[in-house]
């Protein structure tokens, strides 16, 4: 006999076996994240609900809030129903919209906790957890059984770039949050941290959240929901990935996520304290702008997560191009001038004084630099857009988010005219709501365009690669 036919049936089964049991459970782990990636949009999504409505309190809140929400997850579980990779034909539809239900449920404790208060009983407690729990398992149930019996949506998508860029909106809509306080003047509307007014922060009542203690508190809460995402992403980039970058990215980014916290607490105490006198307290500005920039380096950061952890970056295959290094350096340079203007918005909002009659000092140092160093960095955006969308024909992605860029800088250029005269116009000291939305939405659109610029910095470099002239023939 010889060794060929020796080694086969001893080796050849107990390898194929040994690979089947590793594709099934990698294809299963793949399909429970996807799940879990959709109950955490789902959250995000319910939260985003749930502050608009509080915004404005009165009939749309309630019993119309509520089924806002509900029908926010049901419809998330239906996408978890419809959507049928290879890894996940045998799962049932209403098993995945369990899942979701679940994962939602669980993250939704971080305000669950704000419906009874701190001051109830073991058992009411108890008995708002197990609502909770019991609703969103029968509605992602519903969801995903109505999702499975309509046509599947077969997609390959990459669970872990999904949560990145779940992570990523979720981060998003906390800096819209953290805008809002900064425009509203409230970021001191709560005295103490960590507690709330003494309280624990996740207990600290609904009813007691009204004006500007709302706008604070929910945008702690935010914090909340942003952190314990991170360190989901954390745990499930090094499950699911092996790569050393990714892996250490996940631990920088949470380490950053952790001290933008610390940041914002500090900025309202001045140093660690539990006290609510003022005299213990110590405000600090300059703590204030770090703050703010510090969050939008995170949300780039994920952005860049959710490009290099996608299914596309694995299977793209890159060019080589002429203007490569001139393409590849402008790109790269756009995103760290963005944080630049970025840095000199911040400071502008941040070192308005408000004077006798109620006046406003502008810190204008800070205002006329955030103009000439915006127009540079608008024409550097331009140039970036332009070359990405014109120059790359056979790259779809560099032609979308070139375009994308050229939009957003034209529409960040027209709300930044507007919140100029909005801020100088305004009679009082009292900021009208038509001031807050237009400097809100100037600073979410300065957020997304670090986005777009950080994605288009990665893109650029993976498939644009300059011409290795030594390997180029002579014609």
């Amino acid at each position: 006999m010889t060794p060929t036919a020796i080694a086969a049936p001893e080796t050849s089964p107990a390898v194929s076996k040994r690979t089947l049991e590793t594709t099934a459970a990698s294809s299963t782990a793949g399909t429970f994240t996807l799940d879990l990636a959709l109950g955490f949009a789902a959250t995000v999504a319910m939260w985003a609900v749930g502050y608009l409505c509080m915004t404005a309190p009165g009939l749309v809140i309630g019993e119309a809030l509520f089924a806002v929400t509900i029908a926010v997850l049901g419809a998330v579980a239906m996408v978890a129903g419809r959507l049928r990779p290879a890894a996940a034909a045998h799962v049932p539809g209403w098993r995945r919209g369990v899942r979701v239900g679940l994962v939602s449920a669980t993250v939704n404790l971080l305000i669950v906790g704000s419906l009874f208060g701190g001051n109830s009983d073991l058992g009411t407690a108890a008995g708002w957890i197990a609502g909770l729990y019991a609703i969103s398992v029968l509605v992602g149930a519903a969801g995903g059984a109505l999702g499975a019996a309509r046509s599947p949506i077969r997609t390959d998508v990459s669970p872990l770039g999904l949560f990145a860029a779940v992570a990523a909106t979720a981060v998003f809509l906390l800096l819209i949050t953290g805008g809002l306080v900064t425009g509203l003047e409230a970021g001191l509307a709560v005295p103490d941290w960590p507690n709330s007014f003494g309280h624990n922060m996740l207990l600290y009542p609904l009813s007691e959240m009204t004006g500007g203690i709302y706008y604070e508190h929910a945008h702690r809460l935010y914090g909340m929901l942003v952190g314990v995402t991170t360190l989901t992403f954390l745990v499930l980039a090094w499950r699911l990935d092996r790569r050393a970058a990714i892996r250490g990215t996940a631990v920088v980014v949470l380490a950053m996520v952790c001290v933008q916290g610390l940041l914002g607490g500090l900025r309202v105490t001045g140093t660690l304290t539990l006290s609510q006198d003022a005299s213990d307290l110590a405000p600090n500005l300059t703590l204030a702008i770090v703050h703010g920039a510090f969050g939008q380096v995170i949300f780039a950061t994920f952005c860049g997560l959710a490009v290099v952890t996608s299914g596309s970056w694995r299977s793209s295959i890159a060019s080589a191009n002429a203007t490569a290094e001139t393409d590849r350096f402008l790109a790269s340079a756009l995103p760290f001038c963005l944080i630049g203007q970025l840095v000199l918005g911040a400071c502008y909002r941040h070192l308005q004084v408000h004077g006798e009659a109620g006046l406003v000092e502008h810190p204008l140092w800070a205002l006329h630099s955030h103009i000439a160093f915006g127009v540079l960095v608008a024409a550097l955006a331009i140039a970036v857009g332009v070359r990405s969308w014109g120059r790359h024909g056979d790259r779809p992605v560099l032609r979308r988010l070139g375009l994308a860029l050229i939009a957003a800088i034209v529409l960040q250029l027209l709300l930044g005219t507007a919140a100029l005269v909005a801020v100088f116009v305004r009679p009082g000291v009292e900021i009208p709501v038509w001031e807050l939305l237009i400097t809100s939405a100037h600073q979410a659109t300065g957020a997304l365009l670090l986005g777009l610029s950080t994605m288009l910095a990665l893109w650029t470099r993976r498939l644009v690669q300059p011409l290795d002239h030594t390997r180029v023939s002579p014609a």
